[in-house]
């Protein structure tokens, strides 16, 4: 009795009061010890102190330890067993599979077959959880070889059973066995076996045959399983439509979603990129009480980021209350933050977790290299080096990145030393990285010959070493690699224009610039995006053009920022063009009211009109509004 309520101290009590103690005395104390969780060494010696141990005494061990996950203690116990049964072999495959020991699992199960005991091969229990194992590895050839013994064997189907084995086919790919295997049953296949079949036919996107499955089954009489199995099937072949009209389907028959229901929905929005839909199913979880789900919370701010409603994302999140955060979805946030330009609130996230992944430490570090804070960046790599985490490609790459914004010249070859120490010196992600550092700094030359030396999979290391060349006013360079890109097949894609755009402007090539410009949409179907509008800007200004600049503004489908304008200005300056140039000083006051630049333009303008009054007027403004010249200044590090 009190072994059965967990009362260890009066179970010790009466064990020692005992006069005379038997095996089941013993194995009383024994099982009072393994479910109370007391110390292991103090069950171990317990154990190993018995006088007798029978064959349960073993069992209980066993299976108690292979549930803790205690393998190492369990295995040792395993195998030191006089006699063993099905029941320990049955806990030993369970404890190694449930830990992902799949291999170690798999290996137990074959030196079981070696024993000459049909009944232990035979075990349902110990088939299912092989069945298991064969799905999760894909080993699909020993699964039918099991399934072929189990038919000589003439072993009998239970659901369970039946259940393992359909999923077995469905998850290794070979659906036609999996439904030929339900189609033979001589009773009505349950639910987990008719799901994992759709799941299974969606998978190689048999869609017809999945819906036929669930049509088949009852369609308005299923269940929530059977009806989540098929709209997630839906959603994962981008049919994200289909699988909103199946969610009004179902809930037209009154069947009741559960949170995989609208995570699944919720996911369809996010592939439709319709946010209001978004909101609306946001709403109903909140009426059913699953908002709080923290893969439905996961889905739906994924959903509200990838539909470009940052703040609604930020919003719901800060809404959540703390036990419903986990490292996956505070990472997911500290992202969005870097993002939303909020890293203040991303370096908050950051702090506030329990425990952090390599994910949330280079999910930080991207954070503040986006947001042009490279020195934070480098401090918390520096942090990271202290503490001897781990380093991987993505944030030696990123804080290389730092390195370049801050021509950190030393600084940067000492991580790339480090890089090469742990085996990276060859990784692109690294080593486009450094073609950025080396043409930042100046370097160029030693940027192309790592460019040459690396192994080039897509067009990200040609971008790199294209705005490289356009950074640093090599032109024809620039071009010559070019041309080489899309001879070699690479496909050039918008950043690769951005490079293009920004050489021809650096060097006033105005008619290359068009021309590439023009053939953006027309060949490559490429639409031009606010930073190629601002390159040709920029090249028409620079050039003596500031008319055709203005008129491309006026034309762009996106509000011109105070950069644009202010390149107009300077080029209204260098041209004389004095009525273009006050309507522009004016366009950016209105937009940033505390730019110096703008009002020190605007004031020597009309100095050299010879409005002096005026100009007095913009200077008194400026000192009104507080507003003063930025000085100018330089950082470089050799």
């Amino acid at each position: 009795m009190y072994t059965r309520y967990g009362q260890l101290t009066d179970t010790v009590k009466l064990f020692d009061e005992m006069p005379q103690r038997d095996s089941y005395s013993w194995n009383s104390l024994l099982e009072a010890h393994l479910k109370s969780g007391t110390n292991r060494e103090d069950t171990l010696r317990l154990f190993h102190s018995m006088p007798e141990k029978d064959e349960y005494s073993w069992k209980i061990t066993i299976s108690s330890f292979a549930k803790a996950g205690n393998l190492r203690i369990a295995r040792e116990l395993f195998d030191k067993m006089p006699v063993q049964d099905e029941k320990p072999w049955n806990s030993m495959i369970n404890g190694y599979a449930r830990i992902g020991r799949n291999d170690e699992a798999m290996n137990l199960f074959k030196s079981l077959n070696y024993s000459n005991d049909n009944v232990w091969k035979n075990n349902t229990h110990i088939l299912a959880t092989v069945f298991k194992i064969c799905a999760d590895m894909a080993a699909l050839d020993f699964g039918k070889q099991v399934h072929t013994r189990m038919v000589i064997n003439n072993v009998g189907f239970d659901e369970v059973l039946v259940s393992s084995l359909v999923n077995m086919y469905a998850k290794c790919g070979d659906v036609d066995s999996a439904s030929h295997l339900l189609n033979s049953l001589q009773t009505q296949p349950d639910d987990f076996s008719l799901s994992a079949l759709i799941t299974g036919y969606t998978k190689c996107g048999r869609l017809i045959d999945a819906r036929k499955v669930l049509d088949h089954s009852g369609g308005g009489k299923c269940n929530t399983v059977l009806w989540n199995s098929i709209i997630a099937g839906y959603v994962a072949n981008n049919e994200g439509s289909e699988a909103m009209n199946l969610f009004s389907k179902m809930r037209m028959y009154g069947i009741r979603e559960d949170p995989s229901t609208l995570a699944s929905v919720l996911s369809a929005t996010t592939s439709l990129g319709i946010v209001i839909i978004g909101k609306q199913i946001h709403g109903h979880g909140l009426k059913l009480g699953f908002i709080h789900d923290l893969i439905t919370a996961s889905v739906l701010i994924d959903m509200y980021s990838k539909c470009g409603s940052l703040d609604d994302a930020c919003k719901f999140f800060e809404e959540l209350q703390k036990y419903d955060y986990d490292t996956i979805l505070l990472n997911t946030m500290i992202n969005l933050y870097s993002k939303s330009g909020r890293i203040e609130d991303a370096r908050r996230t950051f702090d506030m977790m329990p425990r952090r992944s390599l994910i949330s430490w280079n999910s930080m570090i991207a954070g503040y290299n986006q947001n042009g804070c490279a020195i934070e960046a480098l401090n918390l790599f520096c942090d990271m080096h202290r503490l001897g985490l781990p380093m991987d490609q993505v944030n030696l790459a990123c804080v290389i990145s730092s390195c370049a914004s801050t021509c950190s010249l030393r600084l940067g070859e000492q991580i790339f030393s480090k890089a090469t120490v742990i085996g990276l010196e060859s990784d692109q992600f690294i080593c486009t990285a450094l073609i950025d550092f080396y043409s930042k700094c100046g370097y160029i030359e030693y940027g192309r010959s790592l460019f040459n030396e690396m192994e080039k999979t897509d067009e990200i290391p040609w971008n790199s070493m294209l705005m490289g060349y356009a950074a640093n006013g090599y032109v024809v360079e620039a071009f010559k690699l070019f041309e080489q890109m899309r001879n070699e097949g690479v496909a050039p894609n918008n950043i690769t224009f951005t490079g293009v755009l920004s050489a021809c402007d650096h060097c006033g090539l105005v008619e290359e610039g068009k021309k590439w410009f023009d053939s953006m949409k027309q060949e490559y179907n490429i639409e031009p995006g606010i930073e190629h509008f601002s390159c040709m800007i920029d090249m028409f200004a620079r050039a003596g053009f500031p008319a055709e600049a203005m008129n491309l503004i006026d034309q762009m489908p996106f509000e011109a920022d105070s950069s644009m304008l202010s390149s107009i200005l300077k080029g209204c300056t260098a041209t004389g063009n004095e009525s273009l140039s006050k309507k522009v000083a004016e366009r950016i006051l209105e937009l940033e009211p505390k730019q110096s630049s703008a009002y020190v333009q605007l004031a020597s303008t009309h100095a050299t009109c010879g409005d002096w009054e005026r100009s007095a007027q913009v200077r008194g403004l400026m000192e009104e509004r507080r507003v003063r010249k930025s000085p100018g200044h330089s950082w470089i590090d050799d």
